[in-house]
């Protein structure tokens, strides 16, 4: 029995050798593909750290545009800024011209309905053709004609008035 025993545990032995050397075989497959995937993965890190560092440079380019197009944008800024507060005070100074200009227009309108009344019907006859015969019995062609001069004096003369206020306010003759 003592041969039994011996061959049983030799074989158990064996056994476990076979089962030991196929577990190594397999272990050293593993270890075959895991190499492969470390050359791989030594590449794939390679390429990595290629494109970190092109990244890094193309940021600090954008970083550079950045600051160059918000020193010039601030420059345009301050400039439409100043534009545009230089067209609101002309805008200001044109309307306040076109408030003198339409006081020196009234001022040169006729006064009173009898003003209207002299400067317009020397108008209206001219346009039919006749003065003479417009005109009310007793006046003559020659006091119409005076008397239109007088208007057109009168609005001259406010005109004047009207143009040297402008000049005292400060504002410019022209």
């Amino acid at each position: 029995m003592n041969h039994a025993l011996g061959l049983a545990i030799e074989s158990l032995v064996s056994v476990l050798l076979v089962l030991t050397i196929g577990y190594c075989m397999l272990l050293n497959a593993r270890l075959k593909r895991l190499k492969a995937d470390e050359h791989s993965l030594k590449a794939v890190i390679a390429e990595l750290i290629t494109a970190t560092e092109i990244a890094e440079r193309a940021i600090g380019g954008l970083k550079h545009t950045v600051r160059d197009v918000n020193e010039n944008l601030g420059g345009q800024l301050a400039a439409a800024t100043q534009m545009s507060e230089q067209l609101r005070k002309q805008l200001a100074e044109g309307d306040h011209v076109v408030r003198r200009l339409s006081k020196i227009a009234i001022a040169a309108r006729p006064q009173s309905a009898s003003d209207e009344d002299d400067v317009l019907a020397p108008r209206a006859s001219a346009a039919r053709g006749s003065s003479a015969e417009t005109a009310p019995a007793g006046t003559s062609s020659n006091n119409m004609s005076s008397s239109n001069n007088m208007s057109s004096a009168k609005a001259v003369a406010a005109a004047a008035h009207a143009f040297s206020e402008r000049r005292r306010s400060g504002g410019l003759a022209a």
